[in-house]
Parts: C-alpha cells; structure tokens; sequence
C-alpha cells in the first residue's frame, strides 16, 4: 500500500497477509483522486473515512492536506495498523475510532467536506449506505461523498447521486449535497 501524492507521496506500508481487508488498488485510488479534483481541494478540509480497512483513504487524504481526518474501522488489528501508519508518518491531524460505522454515524453531530466509505462488499446493509450517510447529518453543504462498491450495485436514482465511476472490478458512486 502506498500514498499516491501529497506530503507523504510515496511513502509505503505493508499490510499484514492476515488482514481481511482489500486496500482500494493504488490504480482505483489515483483515479478516483483524480476525479475529485474537479469536485473540492482537499486542502483545508475536513474529512471522514469510513469502513477503513487498512487506513490507505486516510493516509491520502492526510497526505493531500485536509485539516482533519477522522478514520473509522471496527476491526481491531486494522484499527491497530492504522495507528501504526499514522505514528510512522507523524500525522496528529487524524482521530482514528475504533467503531462500528453504523452506530457512529447515530451518534455524530459533527460535519465533514468529504466523506468517503468503502465497506466489505459482502455486507449485507451495503445497499443502505449511502442513504444512512446521506440522512445522517455528516456532510456539509456543497460536500462530497463517495462510495466504493462492487459492480452489482447500482446508485444512479439517488437524488444527490452525481457521477458513477469504474475502475476494473473496483466501482465509486459519487453524491453531493447541494
């Protein structure tokens, strides 16, 4: 796993060969970055990643300078790797939760520029994340979510859904609140 641009551009981390969780390929992850750059800077802003797996949004996101990250992931070595990345780089802009998505976002009252979730796409609420995302409150005005997902689903009738994207066998939905 590596971080594509930014300050911590080409910085790599080894993900444990135990872990259940797949980091967005570095293929994914770039292009999609890309894409969001005609949508916000991330300078500045406030960001959430979701269902973070291994920490590699996280990271980028630190790395292309948001302000703040908060990073959520249940699973307790994974959350224990993401500290681990973070102490390496030196990051202390990150809150790093080890939560359960779900009853974080029942809980949260703050707001985020971007939102970005990418859960296990054997789960079974997978279907009902965008909308619990989009209804709970996390995101601001004009902010960005994206939603990585496997091909069998499909977002395009959500009335904030903006753009789909696929690369390989990795798919994103996009929505924003207006």
């Amino acid at each position: 796993m590596r971080i594509i641009t930014g300050l911590y551009k080409g910085r790599h981390f080894d993900v444990p060969r135990s872990f259940k969780a797949r980091p967005t390929t570095d293929f994914a992850k770039e292009n999609i970055f890309n894409v969001m750059g005609g949508y916000l800077d991330f300078e500045g802003k406030d960001a959430l990643d979701l269902f973070a797996g291994t920490g590699s949004i996280t990271l980028e996101l630190l790395s292309r300078g948001c302000a703040t990250v908060v990073s959520v992931e249940q699973d307790r070595d994974h959350h224990a790797f993401i500290l681990q990345c973070l102490r390496k780089i030196g990051a202390g802009n990150c809150l790093p939760l080890r939560a359960d998505v779900f009853r974080f976002l029942r809980s949260c009252r703050r707001q985020f520029d971007f939102v970005f979730a990418d859960p296990p796409y054997s789960l079974p609420a997978l279907p009902e994340v965008p909308g619990l995302v989009l209804g709970s409150g996390v995101l601001r005005e004009g902010g960005v979510f994206v939603f990585e997902h496997g091909r069998a689903n499909d977002f395009g009738r959500h009335p904030l859904f903006v753009e789909h994207r696929s690369y390989g066998s990795v798919n994103f939905s996009i929505f924003r609140k207006q």
